[in-house]
């Protein structure tokens, strides 16, 4: 039996589709028995810190930011003035991830957690969601959006310095349904370029990978 040859695009298009995943997987607050820990939950400051580190410094002071209480539970620790919702990292990952998003992308972003926490597999989560949008049930933004996250193994943050050391910035625009036709960009994924992910989709997005 052959064994399918790892190319570089390959690689690179399972790293961005864990990267992505992540970003909208990363609120959900039922972690399997297996998994269920006691975390070690930072302050508040230093989730919001943390949370807000892959934006443009400029965004950064009147985003919203949603992190972990005592108990472990995802809750708002500022509620901010801008356009851009913030995730700190969970204190029960193996690794250090967080994400900033557009707040027009909320709804998509909310029932994916709601979806999850229910127990919906992984790879159930869109084909329900896109089901839900196809139905009007679920709204998609009607202008493009921007998702920027960094990821990390854990302790890449370092709340003296407010940096995360190691960890891969990751910035993506949702773009709902389009395609390589239609943007005038490739599907192929590359580094340091756009590709398009997901053409044709709800969840259609640019993806721009500054480096892995």
């Amino acid at each position: 039996m052959s064994v399918p040859r790892i190319t570089p695009a390959t690689s690179l298009l399972l790293a961005i589709v864990l990267a992505v995943a992540g970003a909208e997987a990363v609120q959900s607050q039922s972690p399997e028995p297996s998994r269920v820990i006691t975390p070690t939950v930072p302050p508040p400051a230093e989730q919001i810190a943390a949370a807000v580190l892959p934006l443009p410094a400029d965004l950064r002071a009147t985003a919203s930011v949603m992190g972990y209480n005592a108990a472990g539970k995802l809750t708002v620790l500022r509620q901010g003035s801008g356009a851009l919702n913030c995730l700190a990292s969970d204190p029960r990952s193996d690794r250090f991830h967080v994400a900033c998003y557009h707040k027009s992308l909320e709804p998509f972003m909310a029932r994916g957690r709601a979806l999850r926490a229910e127990g919906v597999k992984a790879e159930l989560v869109d084909s329900v969601r896109f089901r839900e949008i196809r139905r009007g049930r679920l709204r998609m933004p009607l202008q493009p959006a921007v998702l920027y996250s960094l990821t990390g193994k854990p302790g890449s943050f370092d709340a003296a310095t407010s940096t995360a050391t190691g960890a891969r910035p990751l910035f993506v625009i949702y773009v709902p349904g389009a395609t390589s036709a239609s943007l005038g960009i490739s599907a192929v994924p590359a580094e340091g370029t756009p590709w398009v992910m997901s053409p044709g989709t709800p969840r259609a997005h640019i993806m721009f990978v500054p480096r892995m």
